[in-house]
C-alpha cells in the first residue's frame, strides 16, 4: 500500500461525515437537490454580516508596500491587541496581545498547543460525545486519547473525568457550546472542573491543562452565557476561530488565547509560536487578520439559527424523537428510536433525510442533524421524517 497503515486507518475512522457527503451528492443527482434533505454537514449558510464586506474590501484594495510580507509567526501585534481586548470582555479578566496567537482556524490552535504541551504517549481527555478530529490531532503530537463519557443530558460527569486522570494527563479538552450536542457547561460545573483540576495537579505533581474549544461561542440561544474558563482555572487556554460567528470556515483564521497566569507562560508562548511555525502553519493568514482585527464583537444574525432551531425542536418533538434541546451551536443530537445508529440513518435516507451517526462522535445510539441550511429544507422534511418514524417497523 503506497499510503501509510496509519492514515488508512484514520480515512475510515472519520469516514462518517465524509460518507453522508457522498451519500448525498448521490441522491441529490438522483432526484434533484431541491428533494434531499441534508442535514449532515456543519457548514455556516448565514451569510457573515454587512461589515465584513465593507472591510474586506478596503482591506484588499491596500497596496502599501510590503502589505503581504511576512510578519510575526504569533500575527501582527495590532491584530493581538484587538483580540485580547475582545477576550478579555468574554473572559472577564484582563488579556494582553501577548497572551494572544493568531493562527489558522482552531484546528491549527489546537494541533499547534498540542505540539507544544506534549511528550510521548502522554494523555489527553476528551469528552464523549466528541469532535472526531480530536484524536486525530492528539495522534499527530504524540498523544493518546482517553475518552470520558458526559452524562444522559450531555453535561460534564466530573466524577468519570476525576477517575481518568492519572501521571500521564497533560490536558482536558472541552467544547462548549458543543458539537455536536449543543451543550453548554454551566459556570458552577466548570468552578468545579477548575477545583478538582489544581487537586489533581497537586497530588500528580504536575501541570494538567484545560484546553476550551469555542469556536460557537456567539452562536447561543434562549439568553444563555457561556461563562468564563480563565475565571475557572488558571491553566486553561481557549482555542477559537471565526468560522461560525463570522460564517467564514474557508478563511481559516482563528486564534489561542492563554490565561495571563497560566504555568511558565513565557516558556509555553514561545513553544506555540515555534509550533505555528514548523506545523507549516508559518503564520496565520494576514488578509484575514486584518479583517478580522475591525471586526472584533461583530457576529452573524443568531437569530436566523434560533428560528430554525425552534422549527426543527417541533418537527422532531412530533414525530416522536426524544433529546436535549441544544443551548448553542447549530446541531440537534437526538437518540436513535432503534440501538443501532447507522442502521437508522440507513433508514432515513429512504426518505432522502442525511443524518450522520452518533458512532462517529463516540456515541451510538444517536444521530447529528446539523440545521445551518435553508428552513425551508428544515420544514419541508417533516413529512419525510414522520414517514421515516412512521414506517420503522417495515421489513
Amino acid at each position: 500500500m503506497g499510503i501509510s497503515k496509519k492514515m488508512n486507518e484514520f480515512a475510515t475512522a472519520s469516514s462518517w461525515i465524509r460518507k453522508m457527503f457522498e451519500e448525498g451528492a448521490k441522491l441529490k443527482k438522483q432526484f434533484g437537490a431541491e428533494n434531499v434533505f441534508d442535514f449532515s454537514l456543519g457548514n455556516p449558510d448565514v451569510p457573515p454580516p454587512p461589515q465584513f464586506d465593507t472591510v474586506l474590501q478596503k482591506i484588499a484594495a491596500d497596496n502599501a508596500a510590503g502589505v503581504h510580507s511576512y510578519m510575526p509567526n504569533g500575527g501582527y501585534p495590532f491584530v493581538r491587541e484587538a483580540v485580547a481586548g475582545q477576550i478579555s470582555a468574554e473572559q472577564t479578566m484582563q488579556v494582553g496581545g501577548d497572551d494572544i496567537l493568531m493562527t489558522c482556524g482552531a484546528a491549527g490552535a489546537l494541533n499547534v498547543v498540542l505540539k507544544a504541551i506534549l511528550n510521548p504517549d502522554e494523555e489527553i481527555i476528551i469528552l464523549a460525545p466528541f469532535f472526531v478530529e480530536y484524536k486525530f490531532y492528539i495522534d499527530n503530537q504524540g498523544g493518546k486519547s482517553v475518552v470520558v463519557p458526559t452524562n444522559d443530558d450531555f453535561s460534564l460527569d466530573l466524577a468519570a473525568i476525576e477517575g481518568a486522570i492519572t501521571t500521564k494527563t497533560k490536558a482536558i479538552i472541552i467544547n462548549s457550546p458543543n458539537n455536536p450536542t449543543g451543550q453548554i457547561y454551566p459556570e458552577k460545573d466548570l468552578q468545579a472542573l477548575g477545583t478538582m483540576l489544581s487537586a489533581c495537579q497537586e497530588k500528580f505533581g504536575s501541570t494538567i491543562f484545560l484546553l476550551s474549544d469555542e469556536p460557537y461561542r456567539k452562536i447561543i440561544f434562549d439568553d444563555q452565557q457561556v461563562p468564563s474558563i480563565f475565571q475557572s482555572y488558571p491553566n486553561s487556554i481557549v482555542v477559537s476561530s471565526y468560522s461560525k460567528d463570522l460564517s467564514l470556515p474557508g478563511e481559516r483564521i482563528g486564534y489561542i488565547a492563554v490565561h495571563p497566569r497560566i504555568t511558565e507562560k513565557n516558556a509555553l508562548l514561545a513553544a506555540m509560536t515555534l509550533a505555528n511555525r514548523i506545523l507549516g502553519f508559518v503564520n496565520a493568514p494576514a488578509l484575514m487578520q486584518r479583517v478580522i482585527a475591525e471586526l472584533q464583537g461583530v457576529t452573524v444574525d443568531t437569530s436566523i439559527y434560533a428560528r430554525r432551531r425552534k422549527t426543527f425542536c417541533d418537527i422532531l418533538t412530533a414525530v416522536g424523537f426524544a433529546f436535549t434541546p441544544p443551548k448553542g451551536a447549530f446541531y440537534i443530537f437526538p437518540k436513535t428510536p432503534i440501538s443501532d445508529d447507522v442502521q437508522f440513518v440507513a433508514h432515513l435516507q429512504k426518505y432522502k433525510i442525511l443524518a450522520v451517526p452518533g458512532r462517529g462522535f463516540g456515541m451510538p445510539g444517536y444521530i447529528r442533524l446539523a440545521f445551518c441550511v435553508d428552513d425551508d429544507v428544515i420544514a419541508r422534511s417533516a413529512s419525510a421524517f414522520k414517514q421515516a418514524m412512521d414506517t420503522l417497523g417495515e421489513a
